[in-house]
C-alpha cells in the first residue's frame, strides 16, 4: 500500500480553466480566511486551454469590475462580424446578422487568447491567497461515507508495465470539505462522480463537438483587428452539424478553427480533414496565403445545453463549467457561462460552509435565478433542432426561434441519442475525398501535433485503455472500419496490417487531451485516464 502525503484544505478545485479560476476568486472574496487549493494537470495554467475565443465580459464585469485597470488581456474589441452559408465554391452572407440571429451579436465583446486570460485570472487568484498547483493531475476521487472528501493526484515515475520506477513519487491526497470539479468537457473524474452519484438520471444525453484550432500570423495588409467571421454549410452535409471561425486579434494574428458535431453518422468522416479543406474555400484562403501557422490544438466541447445538464451538486461538492455542460452552443461562447457557473457554485459553497451543510445544494436555485439559466433556456432548442432536422431546416428554425420567438417557445426539443450511438456501418456510407495537404495552407496531422508542443513521458502506462481489447476487431474494425483513426485529431490511433490481421496500435504520446475517443467510440470501450501531470499539450501564449 503506497503511503501518501495528505494536505488539508477547506475547498479543492480541479481544473485551471475559466470556471475553476472564477470559482477560486469568488470563494476568496466570500471566505477570505479559508484555504482554497486549485490543481491543474497542464504544466502551467493555460497549457491545456483551447478556445476560439470571443469573450462576452459580462461574468468578468461581475467578478472583477476593475479588470481593465488590472491589465487584463482583453484588448481586441470586436469591430465587425460576418456569417456565411457556404457551398463548395460560393458563399452567401447572412444579411442583418444582429436582427436575423441576435444570439450571435458580438457588440461589446473581445477577441482573446483564452489561455492568456486564464493565466491572468490565475495571477489574480494567487494574489488573493489561492494555492495553485500546475503540473498535478487529479487521478482519483476520494469518496468516504457517501460524500466526496477530495482528490488524489497522480503518481509520478510509474513505468509502462505499472511498476515503480527509480524516480517514483506517490501522488498526494488533497482533502477538502468541498471539491469543485472544473475539468472541462468529459473530465475523467467528473465521469466517475456522475456515475457514483447517478447525476445524469432523468436528463438528455450530452452531445459534443470537437473543436480543432490553429493560430496564424498573417500579412498586415490582410489583418483586420476585431473581425469575427463564422461559416456553416459546406464541407458538412445537411445531416452533419459543424462550422468554421476566423477571428482577427493581437498583432497580425488570426484564430482559425472548425467544430464538428460528434453526433455525425458517417464513420469515414475526419474532423481534422474537414477543418483543413475548409481553409481552401474562397472565403478563407486569401487570409492564409503568405501567412505562417504558429500553434495547433484540439478539444472536445459539450453542446447539449440546458436539457443535458446533470444534477450539479452532490455531498461534498459540485460540477462547474464545461465539466457540467454550460456552453451556449448557438452563441458559440462558453467562457462567460463557465465563469458564471463557477461563481454561482462558489456562492453555494460559501453558504454551505457557513451553515456546515454537507452539500452546496443552493447552487441549483442560484442558477435558476440567474441570467445564466435565462440565457441557456433561450438557446435550448437550437442545437437539438439541427440534430433533428439537419442544417438547412435547423438553421431556418434557429432564425425563427431567435428572431421571432426570442427563445420563449412553449416547447422544448430533446436529444434522442448519445454521440457514440449515431455512427452507421462503414459499408453503408460513402468515404469523403479529402485533398492532399499542400504544406502551405493545409497540413498533415503529425506536423500539426508538433505545433501543439505535446509531450508525455514515454515510459509510463498508456492512458488510453480498452476495457475489452477483444471488442475492437468485431465492432470497431468489422462494422465501422476503425473510426478512431479518423476522429482523433492527433494521430493517436493506427491500424497495423489492415489487409491481413488488423490490430489497433495506440500512440499515446501524441494525445492532445481532446477526449474525443472517450466520447465517440461506438462500444464505449475506450477510457481516457489521466497521464502524469505536466504531460500533454503545452500551448503557448496566444492560443
Amino acid at each position: 500500500m503506497t503511503q501518501r502525503d495528505i494536505m488539508e484544505f477547506d475547498i479543492v478545485i480541479v481544473g485551471g480553466g475559466p470556471a475553476g479560476l472564477a470559482a477560486a476568486i469568488r470563494l476568496k472574496q466570500l471566505l477570505p480566511d479559508e484555504s482554497v487549493c486549485l490543481v491543474e494537470k497542464g504544466s502551467e495554467i493555460g497549457a491545456h486551454i483551447v478556445s476560439g475565443a470571443v469573450i462576452e465580459p459580462r461574468a468578468l464585469d461581475e467578478l472583477l469590475p476593475d479588470w481593465a485597470d488590472r491589465d487584463a488581456p482583453l484588448t481586441t474589441r470586436v469591430t465587425r462580424e460576418e456569417m456565411y452559408f457556404l457551398t463548395q465554391r460560393k458563399a452567401f452572407r447572412i444579411p442583418a446578422l444582429a436582427r436575423v440571429m441576435p444570439h450571435l451579436a458580438n457588440h461589446g465583446n473581445f477577441v482573446v487568447s483564452l489561455g492568456d486570460v486564464c493565466r491572468w485570472l490565475a495571477a489574480q487568484a494567487e494574489a488573493m491567497g489561492v494555492e495553485i498547483y500546475p503540473g498535478f493531475a487529479a487521478a482519483d476521487v476520494l469518496i468516504e461515507n457517501g460524500r466526496v472528501a477530495g482528490i488524489v493526484t497522480g503518481d509520478m515515475g510509474v513505468t509502462r508495465d505499472g511498476a515503480q520506477g527509480p524516480n517514483f513519487a506517490p501522488g498526494m491526497e488533497l482533502r477538502g470539505r468541498y471539491t469543485l470539479f472544473a475539468e472541462g468537457c468529459r473530465g475523467s473524474l467528473t465521469k466517475r462522480v456522475m456515475a457514483h452519484f447517478n447525476l445524469r438520471a432523468g436528463v438528455d444525453p450530452q452531445t459534443y463537438g470537437l473543436g480543432i484550432k490553429e493560430v496564424w500570423e498573417i500579412p498586415a495588409e490582410r489583418h483586420e483587428p476585431g473581425l469575427v467571421l463564422h461559416s456553416f454549410g459546406w464541407p458538412m452535409d445537411d445531416r452533419t452539424y459543424g462550422g468554421a471561425w476566423l477571428y482577427h486579434f493581437g498583432r497580425n494574428l488570426v484564430s482559425y478553427g472548425f467544430v464538428t458535431g460528434l453526433d455525425y453518422a458517417n464513420p469515414w468522416l475526419s474532423p481534422y480533414d474537414e477543418m483543413q479543406r475548409t481553409k481552401l474555400h474562397p472565403v478563407f484562403r486569401p487570409y492564409f496565403e503568405g501567412g505562417r501557422r504558429l500553434i495547433y490544438g484540439a478539444r472536445a466541447l459539450s453542446e447539449g445545453g440546458l436539457q443535458s445538464l446533470p444534477r450539479l451538486t452532490f455531498p461534498g461538492g459540485a460540477l462547474v463549467g464545461d465539466a457540467a455542460g454550460f456552453l451556449n452552443t448557438p452563441k458559440i461562447k462558453g467562457t462567460h457561462t463557465a465563469m458564471k457557473s463557477g461563481m454561482l457554485a462558489a456562492e453555494a459553497v460559501a453558504a454551505a460552509y457557513t451553515a456546515d451543510a454537507p452539500e452546496p445544494d443552493t447552487f441549483t436555485d442560484r442558477l435558476q435565478a440567474s441570467w445564466l439559466h435565462q440565457e441557456l433556456s433561450a438557446a435550448r432548442n437550437i442545437r437539438p433542432a439541427f440534430a433533428r432536422w439537419g442544417t438547412m431546416r435547423g438553421a431556418l428554425y434557429a432564425g425563427i426561434d431567435a428572431a421571432i420567438l426570442r427563445g420563449r417557445a412553449p416547447w422544448t426539443l430533446h436529444f434522442r441519442h448519445a454521440d457514440h450511438e449515431t455512427l452507421r456501418p462503414a459499408a453503408a456510407c460513402p468515404p469523403p475525398v479529402y485533398p492532399k495537404p499542400d504544406g502551405t495552407v493545409t497540413f498533415d496531422k503529425l506536423s500539426s501535433v508538433f505545433l501543439s508542443n505535446t509531450n508525455h513521458a514515454e515510459d509510463q502506462p498508456i492512458h488510453l485503455r480498452l476495457r475489452d481489447p477483444a471488442l475492437w476487431k468485431p465492432v470497431n474494425w468489422d462494422i465501422y472500419r476503425a473510426p478512431e483513426i479518423r476522429y482523433c485529431p492527433a494521430g493517436v490511433y493506427e491500424v497495423a496490417d489492415p489487409d491481413s490481421t488488423p490490430r489497433l496500435t495506440i500512440n499515446a504520446q501524441n494525445c492532445v487531451h481532446c477526449k474525443t475517443c472517450d466520447i465517440k467510440d461506438p462500444p464505449q470501450n475506450i477510457d481516457w485516464y489521466t497521464p502524469e501531470g505536466g504531460g500533454g499539450p503545452n500551448y503557448p501564449g496566444g492560443m
